[in-house]
């Protein structure tokens, strides 16, 4: 088994899923901070098996784990930081694939901050990776300049987020729309760098594969 899928916390386990949703965390967290996500989407996919990934690194701020540095990241150097780490990025997802005999039409990518900026860059490295992305507090590392062709993206963002400013998602919706490539935005109101209970919700209304309205476990 790939050490990718050994070292994710298995939310939904299924023997032969349907569907695939894979979370990717944020830089200097967990795998299992996500779980609470995974898990009330879950409970509306009941045919589809849920993961949350850890990124490949150990983070250099001192606690848990990253897809690349960010310590002195600015706009020019960060493009190169993400492009080095994408081909571990893209081979997770298709180890996820592999072992469990879904295919990229029916694996849709969860990313909370740096695993948003992961996820939604593979739609730019890899086209036709995942049949949507969902981007909760993220951004492109650089304006996208590939068509989304049948990928969906989705961008869920506070807007009193101090870490990853809400213009991020709104340059993603409007870099996407040029290329003839529209993507769905919610802006939560209040909301800083975090994950509440309304992200959630936007989260669930445009995640494929959902049967009923999800509720964060208690």
């Amino acid at each position: 088994m790939p050490d990718v899928i050994q070292n994710a916390v298995m939310i939904h386990r299924l023997a032969s899923p349907a569907r695939l949703l894979l979370l990717f965390h944020g830089v200097g967290a967990q795998p299992h901070h996500l779980v609470p996500l995974g898990q009330a989407l879950a409970r509306s996919r009941p045919n589809t098996l849920v993961a949350s990934l850890r990124a490949p690194f150990a983070s250099d701020l001192g606690q848990g784990w990253q897809w690349f540095s960010v310590r002195e990241v600015t706009e020019a150097n960060r493009p190169a930081r993400v492009a080095a780490a994408m081909p571990l990025f893209v081979q997770a997802v298709r180890d996820w694939q592999a072992s469990c005999g879904v295919g990229p039409e029916a694996t849709d990518l969860i990313g909370f901050s740096q695993g948003a900026i992961m996820a939604l860059e593979s739609t730019q490295h890899a086209p036709g990776l995942a049949h949507s992305v969902t981007a909760i507090a993220g951004r492109f590392a650089q304006p996208p300049q590939r068509p989304l062709g049948d990928t969906r993206v989705h961008l869920v963002h506070g807007s009193a987020d101090p870490v990853m400013p809400v213009q991020c998602a709104r340059d993603a919706r409007d870099a996407l729309a040029a290329l003839q490539s529209p993507a769905s935005l919610d802006i939560v109101d209040g909301m800083g760098h975090s994950i509440d209970l309304r992200a959630l919700a936007a989260v669930q209304r445009h995640l494929p594969g959902g049967t009923a309205p999800a509720q964060v476990p208690a």
